[in-house]
């Protein structure tokens, strides 16, 4: 008789990533953190960066499974330190340079920028790195190898092509890095992959390319026009994500963040109406006390004035940690939760067996991230 093969089991329908965390509680938990910050003149934010970070991840479920993260406070503050004790020196360099050379000092600016646009991409690189070593799933970490200056080195030429373009080749951009990312990106003893290209991103959003200088020209089209290539970015770059035989696909609509990103512009409008109304308030009550007219106090010698500049700093602050409240529920958590209650996860099943893999890399670059303000969550 024939011996025939066994039938191939059909593949596993696609697994379904949920999100279980309530958004009073992160609310919560970013509003205290926030006057946490306000009291340690900013300090605190590394241990708030790792609250959100072990919020999000411990409530995202893929097939059954949390993540977890195992990232400490701790690490972000001694990178972040480390990174001050190089990126300082630069800034007094250039200040010193300056004075010295006055009639340079434009010129000076440009060999800085680029300087400085090097560093930040190498801190993204180095900062992808370390949240990926410190991401656990089913008890086996993600890791990431590759170079930090190598992957520096492509953004930086990659974002000349696109200043030249005009930001013709952005999708092309984001394509090749996105790929030298993933192929150096592991979960235990798979490896990653990207399989996104250029010319894919370009046909789903060329034509906002065409919108962008009315969006320029007439603000209220600006939330639009960028959510929708946010919206459209997101879903290209989700169902291009390989890693060994797992594939992502979603179905996130292509309005998906435009009340997101109205509410961050209905947010910031009210706290500088806030803003502006404590700072009238606090000119009001200086003059009343110290009897000097509006021009003494906002004139030559404003700088002089302690009584009025002492609130203003404080409101200042407060609203902009604030700004950061809202930021972080808008365009964190609930972007997070949109873009995960429209994602699958297919071939789950090549995750089964996988061999852990990989080492810890240090937090340098996120403190580097976070020196140049270039810093993910």
């Amino acid at each position: 008789m024939t011996a025939f093969p066994p039938p191939v089991p059909p593949p596993l329908p696609p697994a379904q990533i949920d999100f279980t965390g309530h958004r009073g509680e992160f609310r919560r938990m970013v509003t205290r953190g926030a006057g946490l910050e306000l009291v340690t003149f900013g300090f605190y934010r590394f241990w708030l960066v790792t609250d959100i970070r072990r919020h999000l991840w411990s409530n995202t479920s893929v097939d059954g499974d949390a993540a977890e993260y195992t990232g400490r406070a701790k690490e972000l503050l001694i990178g972040f330190l480390f990174a001050l004790a190089i990126l300082v020196p630069i800034y007094l360099a250039y200040f010193l340079v300056g004075i010295e050379f006055e009639r340079w000092q434009g010129f000076a600016s440009t060999p800085l920028f680029i300087t400085f646009y090097a560093f930040g991409q190498f801190a993204i690189f180095r900062a992808r790195r370390y949240r990926l070593t410190r991401t656990v799933w089913r008890g086996v970490r993600f890791w990431m190898d590759g170079s930090g200056w190598a992957y520096s080195l492509r953004a930086m030429l990659w974002g000349l092509l696109v200043y030249l373009t005009l930001g013709l080749a952005l999708p092309w951009r984001e394509a090749s890095l996105e790929r030298y990312k993933m192929r150096h990106s592991h979960y235990g003893d798979l490896s990653g992959d990207f399989e996104g290209t250029g010319w894919e991103f370009f046909k789903r959003g060329w034509w906002l390319w065409l919108l962008t200088p009315f969006a320029i020209a007439i603000p209220l089209l600006a939330p639009f026009v960028y959510a929708e290539f946010k919206a459209r970015e997101w879903r290209w770059w989700l169902a291009g994500i390989r890693i060994g035989g797992v594939s992502l696909s979603s179905k996130l609509p292509h309005d998906a963040f435009y009340g997101l990103y109205w509410k961050v512009v209905g947010w910031s409008l009210l706290l500088i109406a806030l803003f502006g109304s404590w700072a009238a308030g606090c000119t009001a009550l200086v003059m009343r006390v110290t009897g000097l007219e509006i021009d003494q106090l906002l004139g030559p010698t404003a700088g002089t004035s302690v009584p009025l500049l002492a609130p203003m700093a404080v409101g200042y602050l407060a609203t902009a940690l604030a700004f950061n409240v809202v930021i972080r529920v808008c365009l964190q958590r609930d972007l997070w939760v949109k873009v995960l209650e429209t994602t699958h996860v297919h071939g789950i099943e090549a995750a089964a067996n996988v061999k852990a893999s990989g080492e810890l890399a240090s937090a340098l670059g996120e403190g580097f991230a976070d020196g140049l303000d270039v810093a993910g969550f």
